[in-house]
């Protein structure tokens, strides 16, 4: 009988002793139920990574992380499993990433498209660390905070040249400018508002001053009418024929054709008329001085006296 406690106490804790192992692993993430490869990364920084933390391919959970420790120069190793039934390249890369906005992390293995040999249980991994949203947040950020204090910059240099510009006096011209613009802009409608009185009171006369402008057009089309109706192309070639003679005769007269050339291009009939008019103008002259020499009256009879010309 006491054999019989002693054994059932010895199964009793046999079975504790499995269930602690059982459970410890459990709170490892580590299924002793399941056959596993375990593999290494070695990292700079785990980016708030602990044991238990899920290990997926492409998204889907294939095993968690199962310890960390530090490693040469104050790298850290972190350690690995992966169920059996994933394969991929001893070249893939084991790289940390966020899971979410809540700043969950993961490491997510992603193979490598090579031939290379396929990963066995106690490789390492090459590591990398996925940036995460706040990283980039602050990547997009940082050149918005630069261009936005850029354009602080500029606005106030701006702001500071308006200011030396827009001094006081010239404040109060701008001041007195608007204020004349204000009654520019009344006067403006006041004038409007005379200028509408006008024509409402003279409507008719507008009115009249219109028909009979339009009655002015009807008539200027009514003579243009006419006058095109009329014979005035036939005058228009009598006044080119005419134009045309015209133009014939002068030629003659410049080459030299006709009496009328002769007079004006001839001096000859001019030294005649001058010579003439220069007889005639002694004549006239010993007419008045020796009048009783072409008219006289003599009773008895006298000789008449020879011609003595006047040098003078």
């Amino acid at each position: 009988m006491k054999n019989k406690n002693e054994i059932k106490t010895g199964l009793l804790v046999i079975i504790g002793i499995g269930l602690f192992i059982f459970g410890f692993s459990y709170l490892k993430s580590n299924d002793i139920f399941v056959s596993d490869r375990t593999f290494y990364s070695i990292y700079d920084d785990v980016e708030g990574v602990v044991n238990g933390t899920p290990v997926t391919v492409n998204g889907f959970p294939v095993g968690s992380i199962t310890d960390i420790s530090f490693f040469k120069n104050n790298s850290l190793l972190v350690k690995f499993r992966v169920e059996n039934d994933i394969k991929f390249s001893v070249n893939s890369l084991a790289q940390i990433y966020e899971t979410g906005l809540i700043g969950g992390k993961a490491l997510a293995i992603i193979p490598a498209m090579d031939n290379s040999r396929v990963a066995v249980s106690l490789d390492t991994l090459k590591s990398s660390v996925a940036p995460g949203l706040t990283e980039l947040v602050n990547e997009k950020l940082t050149p918005l905070q630069e261009n936005i204090e850029t354009m602080i910059l500029s606005a106030n240099d701006v702001l500071e040249k308006i200011n030396l510009v827009f001094d006081d006096p010239t404040r109060a011209n701008l001041r007195t400018s608007v204020s004349d613009f204000s009654e520019t802009i009344t006067d403006l409608k006041e004038t409007s508002a005379l200028i509408k009185s006008i024509v409402k009171s003279n409507k008719s006369s507008i009115n009249n001053s219109i028909e009979n402008i339009n009655d002015i057009s009807s008539d200027l089309a009514s003579i243009s009418s006419t006058i095109k109706s009329s014979d005035l192309e036939l005058t228009l070639s009598n006044l080119k024929s005419s134009s045309d003679n015209l133009a014939s005769v002068l030629d003659n007269i410049n080459n030299g054709n006709g009496s009328i050339s002769k007079l004006i291009s001839n001096d000859s009939l001019f030294n005649n008329l001058n010579d003439a008019s220069k007889s005639i103008d002694l004549l006239l002259e010993d007419i008045r001085l020796n009048p009783k020499r072409y008219i006289h009256f003599s009773v008895f009879g006298k000789k008449n006296k020879p011609f003595q010309s006047n040098k003078n």
